[in-house]
């Protein structure tokens, strides 16, 4: 063991020792994706990653009936209900023998589910159990993407709702029009000729990794509450659907060779196996997830793992810095700064930036658009909004209530040199106000008007 730490150390300074700003492309490139590979392994060791992903599972068994239904009762009205099944066993295919026979269970629960005997409070429980697993899913990935804030519960159920109805629908409708194309007489004769019949040969081999890779795709891009960017979540959604499809092959031979399991545990076996693969399924999509993520978020790359921390000095600069630079937007009406926006501008974490807004939105210094993603406006004129309100503000906060009493009781000396220090401060800032920011510094903007990153105020200019 002596002799291999060593050896690990200096991988690990080989891997991070150089820039990758100072490096060209075609080695930086590499690098990155040994970087990102390296932090995905560390987050599955510590275990987070495991964690959710069993969690999955569980809320997974009890909404998977539930979400089938609601789009099969949907998927009828369109007379495709037939393909849910395929699709299914498609899904639970490495299981072999027994993922005929878990497809034809889950089929059968659907089947028995009856509307009539449901009544209103049965199918609104139905709805919302269908509903639950994605949200669930949308917890994980915000904790994966660092996001505070979750949708409204109105947003979640509509956008939710939309996709368990819409997207099996779009899915099979595109399914269908696909394979009628490809019937057609002129298709058919194309095909005849070289080389297009093998090409065509190809593609068909490759459709089931096309239409997962696109599935794991879309689901980075519309989960999590933030914006993720396509060339984030397609290299991720390639790596976890091709990475999807060879474990499943695996896994499949696994099942071949796992007889014993069936003689261990008899009749739930069945149940034992399903639950591995969900597991698995889950689990290959947060580290793609994970992977989309690193991509965007390249300022996470850090050897050590550990969270961005600031002193307190440091974040009242980051603050004065992100109110002048949100002061500045609003004062001379330029389109709002987000998260996203900030976060490049400022150099720092976007959960960083995000904590902090957040502070000022909860003391009504600072409010949310309508859009979205949100851009951040002044809540109050910029010349009644003080530099030690905002100070202030991200001093206190993440106080505890509790022990804050407990601290007026302090020997006097102490509290002298702390009283004296908040007289100084409010002398030293006295009259001073955000305003005297937005007016003395004449900085050049990072980002005009118009930027894909930034949400228009709609305002008119300010004074």
């Amino acid at each position: 063991m002596n002799n291999i730490n060593p050896l690990i150390s200096s991988l690990e300074d080989l891997i991070w020792a150089e820039d990758l700003a100072a490096m060209p492309w075609w080695k930086s490139i590499p690098l990155k994706g040994i970087r990102i590979l390296y932090v995905i392994v560390r987050d599955l060791v510590q275990g987070q990653l495991t964690l959710r992903a069993m969690s999955l599972v569980f809320t997974t068994l009890l909404s998977l009936v539930p979400v089938i239904a609601v789009s099969f009762s949907v998927l009828k009205a369109f007379g495709v209900h037939n393909q849910v099944e395929p699709l299914l066993f498609g899904f639970l295919e490495p299981l072999g023998d027994k993922g005929v026979e878990v497809t034809n269970q889950i089929i059968g629960f659907v089947d028995n589910i009856k509307v009539g005997v449901l009544g209103a409070v049965g199918i609104a429980m139905l709805i919302y159990t269908a509903v639950s697993l994605i949200q669930k899913v949308e917890d994980t990935f915000n904790y994966t993407w660092h996001v505070q804030r979750s949708r409204s519960f109105a947003t979640r159920f509509s956008s939710y709702l939309s996709v368990i109805i819409i997207g099996p629908v779009l899915v099979f409708s595109s399914l269908g029009v696909t394979a009628t194309l490809m019937n057609t007489t002129f298709v058919q004769a194309v095909v005849a000729i070289e080389p297009f019949g093998s090409l065509y040969r190809a593609i068909s081999l490759m459709i089931p990794y096309l239409l997962i890779i696109v599935a794991f795709t879309f689901t980075y891009v519309f989960i999590p509450n933030t914006s993720v960017k396509m060339s984030a979540a397609l290299p991720a959604g390639v790596v976890a659907g091709v990475s999807w499809n060879i474990i499943g092959k695996f896994f499949a031979a696994f099942m071949v060779a796992s007889t014993q399991y069936t003689a261990i545990y008899s009749g739930f076996a069945i149940v034992l196996l399903f639950m591995i693969w969900v597991y698995i399924s889950w689990l290959v999509m947060l580290i793609g997830a994970g992977i989309a993520f690193y991509l965007q978020h390249p300022e996470y790359l850090l050897r050590d793992g550990r969270n961005f921390l600031l002193s307190n000095r440091m974040k009242e600069r980051l603050s004065l810095w992100l109110f002048m630079l949100i002061g500045q937007r609003y004062y001379h009406d330029l389109p709002a700064w987000t998260v996203e926006s900030l976060s490049k501008r400022l150099g720092a974490p976007s959960s960083t930036v995000a904590d902090l807004l957040e502070i000022y939105v909860q003391n009504r210094l600072l409010s949310r658009t309508d859009a979205e993603p949100p851009g951040y406006l002044p809540a109050r004129p910029l010349d009644k909004t003080t530099i030690k309100q905002v100070l202030d503000a991200v001093r206190c906060a993440d106080e505890d209530a509790a022990f804050r009493g407990r601290m007026r009781s302090l020997p006097t000396e102490i509290d002298n040199v702390i009283s004296g220090l908040e007289e100084a401060t409010a002398v030293a800032l006295e009259g001073r106000t955000v305003r005297d920011l937005v007016e003395v510094e004449a900085e050049s903007f990072a980002e005009q008007p118009g930027s894909d990153s930034v949400v228009n105020s709609g305002s008119g200019a300010r004074r």
